[in-house]
Order: structure tokens, then C-alpha cells, then sequence
């Protein structure tokens, strides 16, 4: 089992489940250290205090909070403990809500919840199977690093994870980021739906981080003095280029149904005539293309379902 991050409990109503909080994940990323490229020493950063100009080691370093440009008032470890706090060693769990209430931009960090002794493992068992049937997850207040965090519970495989979320006035409005009204004709969006129907998976388990097996066998090479990896020879697409839409999901459609192995025959759709036919009867138009997406999508899902990600 990976190190614990902390060690508290879970407040259930009047039950409590001893815990240990360790990491749902792992980093793979490959990490660079910052070197002086003449004589490839080593470049540190350093904490120095801007009145005396010493070096400071981590225990000469304590908090402050900066009051007035000139007043700074210091915090110490001490004091934030005794802040009267009743999530401090506790995961409270204060509601349980529909998964899919959950705003996904809200959830941050995940974390595995292990039983701390076997005390806990019946309240555990009991909390996890309540979760299970119910199809709900559990919203909890907790405080780590120094301020109280909202976190969210939920059950994988026989575990419950803690998920850290935002809080509410933490997320930025897009509204302002949201594109103007935009026209679109009924043909595009049919075939944009046909395009999420071609690329359909029921498993993501097979896509692999490319960029960090590229950079290893850049690395491998270099560290052995064997010549360089060649590039990949991939066209990029021009920054800004007008593009026809239509054009585009169509040669999309048929690069991927290209890709499963599946018959790459696309009837090519013309706006112009969708245009036409959609000002004779618009409600029968958009009634039909509704049906036929409906008739078509089972067996698209059947087919996707017998492919994994590359």
C-alpha cells in the first residue's frame, strides 16, 4: 500500500470509520532538472530573506499573512491547530446527492479511503453498500493542507474514494467564453452526431501517453549516444484556416469508420439541399433525422463495443 497522506476518520451520522487517505494516482511524467549549459552544473533555486540576504534552511521558515503593504502578521503551525475546526481529523459527510449533480469541473484530486484497523472495516463494508444501492455519492467537508476542502464519495470497484472538489464561487462563469448565436444547418449536426457515433468506445483503458514513450526512447537514445528517433512526418493544420465544416465531418466520418476496419463508404451531405427541403417542412425534417438516428445508433454501439482504444 502506498504511503498514507493523512490518517483521520469518516463521520456517517453517528458513525465513525478510521482511515488512511492515500493517492488514487500516479504520476509518469518524465521531470527536467535546470542545468547551466556551458558546464552543465546545476541550477537551485534558494530561499533568501530580502533584508539580510541570508540562506535560509526550511526550519528558519515559518507563515505569514500580509495585512497592510508594510505589516505582515505571522501564523504559526500551532495556532492552526487549534483552530476550532470540526473537520480537522474528520472526512463529515453532510449530504448525499445524484452522481450526476456533479458538475465534473468541480472535482480535483482523487484519493483510494484504506480502513485504519480492523475496527473499521464492518462501518466501512456498511457505508460502501449504502452508496452502492442507494446510486447516490456522498458530499464531505474536510480540512487538509490548512483550509477545509469539499471533497465527494464514491464507491470503485470494493473501494470508496474521496474525490477533492471546488467550491462553488472557485468556478469561473463561461459565459463570457460561450460563441455568439451561430447558425447551423440540420445536415451538419446530423453528421457531427454521426461522427460522435463512429468514434464511440465502451473502454478507454488502451490509450496510452505517446509523448512520454517518445521522450523515453529520445532519452535512451542520448544516454547511449545511438542516433536520434526520427520525427513523425504529420501535417499540421494551418492556424486560422477557414475551413469548410461539411467538407471536414464527412472526411471525418470516413477516417474513422478507415481506422475500425469498417466499410469507409460515406454519401457525402450538401447543405444546400438540406436548406431547401428544411423551409418546405420543418418539423417533419427534424422529426425524421431524430427517428433514423434513433433506428441507426444501436447498431453503432453494438459494433463499438467489440473494439478497444489504440
Amino acid at each position: 500500500m502506498p504511503r498514507p497522506l493523512w490518517t483521520g476518520a469518516i463521520s456517517f451520522g453517528l458513525v465513525t470509520i478510521p482511515i488512511k487517505v492515500v493517492s488514487a494516482t500516479e504520476n509518469h511524467s518524465i521531470s527536467f532538472h535546470q542545468y547551466h549549459q556551458e558546464d552543465m552544473g546545476r541550477i537551485r533555486t534558494r530561499k533568501v530573506c530580502e533584508i539580510d540576504g541570508k540562506v535560509l534552511s526550511q526550519d528558519e521558515i515559518g507563515k505569514g499573512y500580509e495585512v497592510a503593504k508594510d505589516r505582515t502578521v505571522p501564523v504559526t503551525d500551532e495556532e492552526l491547530d487549534r483552530m476550532p475546526l470540526p473537520t480537522a481529523k474528520a472526512i463529515e459527510i453532510v449530504a448525499f446527492v445524484e452522481a450526476d449533480s456533479i458538475d465534473p469541473v468541480r472535482i480535483s484530486d482523487s484519493y483510494y479511503l484504506a480502513v485504519d484497523g480492523q475496527v473499521a472495516a464492518k462501518p466501512y463494508a456498511l457505508l460502501r453498500k449504502a452508496l452502492e444501492r442507494s446510486d447516490k455519492v456522498a458530499v464531505a467537508k474536510f480540512a487538509w493542507h490548512n483550509r477545509e476542502r469539499l471533497g465527494l464519495l464514491r464507491v470503485r470497484d470494493d473501494a470508496i474514494v474521496l474525490h477533492s472538489m471546488r467550491w462553488p464561487d472557485e468556478i469561473r462563469d463561461p459565459e463570457s467564453l460561450a460563441p455568439r448565436e451561430t447558425e447551423l444547418d440540420e445536415d451538419e449536426i446530423e453528421r457531427a452526431v454521426q461522427l460522435t457515433d463512429s468514434m464511440a468506445l465502451d473502454d478507454i483503458s488502451g490509450f496510452r501517453d505517446r509523448y512520454r514513450e517518445a521522450l523515453e526512447e529520445l532519452l535512451v537514445a542520448k544516454s547511449e549516444g545511438k542516433a536520434l528517433p526520427a520525427a513523425a512526418g504529420e501535417e499540421e493544420e494551418e492556424p486560422g484556416k477557414v475551413m469548410d465544416l461539411m467538407a471536414a465531418l464527412n472526411a471525418s466520418v470516413k477516417a474513422a469508420k478507415e481506422t475500425r476496419g469498417e466499410d469507409a463508404t460515406v454519401h457525402e451531405m450538401t447543405p444546400g439541399k438540406s436548406r431547401a427541403r428544411k423551409k418546405a417542412a420543418p418539423a417533419a425534417k427534424k422529426t425524421a433525422s431524430r427517428k433514423t438516428a434513433a433506428k441507426k445508433q444501436p447498431a453503432r454501439k453494438t459494433a463499438a463495443k467489440k473494439r478497444t482504444a489504440s
